[in-house]
């Protein structure tokens, strides 16, 4: 009785499906968080009987054969990037992506990671950095002088001092695209890594052909939808409970097999 195993896959595979929707969940107030979907497989399947042999002598073909599945498995956790909805937040530091990027981050062990989460701070060398105190990349530092700061849509990071009309050009902030954006590797911290399936990261200024522009003074929002997350949740009960059906209704079967006298 194969039915044990299989709905013991099943009850496995949507136990899975259940912590990736939690973390969704948890994860909805997170900035530039995008949501992610379990995708499913099915499992090899037993030939009883092949599709297409000879069913005799004369040469007739089976036309459909004879094959039992033997469960199902996460295959994969795919990451949604639709875009979230910017927040306003009148952080002068704050940037939002309106469209495809990631900023760049400087990581400690010289590598470099890449987010969505534009919200940024001054370190004590007036340099640009992230909430764990690391840089952005390019390096853009903010002279102490400056009475106002401007960051345009095209990255430009405009720096206005006392007596001068004309404003000062302090760096221009870059976004990373990638070919496969969702071969990247999450290692925490709202930051990704590449990896092979990914590929390398192609950077230009916002605002260029395949990039997006720059809103300062907002962050983006998580993409969760909680709507959608719960009705996912209960799809996912749902299906749990009715494996855990599966293996009660061939336990009595194999009891009643047992009790046959």
């Amino acid at each position: 009785m194969q039915a044990l195993n299989i709905a013991a896959t099943g009850m496995l595979a949507q136990q899975t499906n259940v912590e990736v929707i939690s973390n969704n969940i948890s994860n909805m107030g997170t900035t530039g968080f995008k949501r992610h979907r379990a995708e499913f497989q099915d499992l090899l399947y037993q030939d009883l009987r092949r599709v297409g042999s000879n069913s005799s002598d004369a040469g007739t073909i089976v036309p459909s054969g004879l094959q039992l599945g033997v469960g199902t498995r996460v295959a994969s956790t795919y990451r949604i990037g639709e875009q979230g909805a910017l927040s306003l937040t009148d952080n002068p530091f704050d940037l939002a992506i309106n469209g495809q990027g990631f900023f760049q981050i400087q990581l400690p062990d010289g590598d470099t990671g890449y987010t969505r989460d534009g919200s940024f701070q001054l370190n004590a060398d007036g340099q640009l950095v992230n909430a764990d105190g690391f840089p952005l990349v390019p390096n853009i530092t903010i002279d102490q002088a400056a009475v106002g700061i401007t960051i345009n849509q095209n990255g430009q990071v405009l720096l206005k001092f006392d007596g001068q009309q004309a404003e000062t050009i302090a760096g221009i902030v870059q976004l990373a695209t990638f070919q496969n954006k969702a071969g990247l590797e999450h290692i925490g911290r709202n930051l990704l890594k590449t990896t092979e399936a990914s590929g390398a990261a192609t950077t230009a200024n916002p605002g260029a052909a395949g990039f997006g522009t720059l809103e300062q003074g907002f962050v983006e929002a998580s993409n969760v939808d909680p709507v959608q997350e719960i009705t996912d949740l209960i799809q996912a009960q749902r299906g749990y409970e009715l494996n855990s059906k599966v293996i009660e209704t061939a336990d009595q079967m194999m009891s009643a097999i047992n009790n046959v006298r």
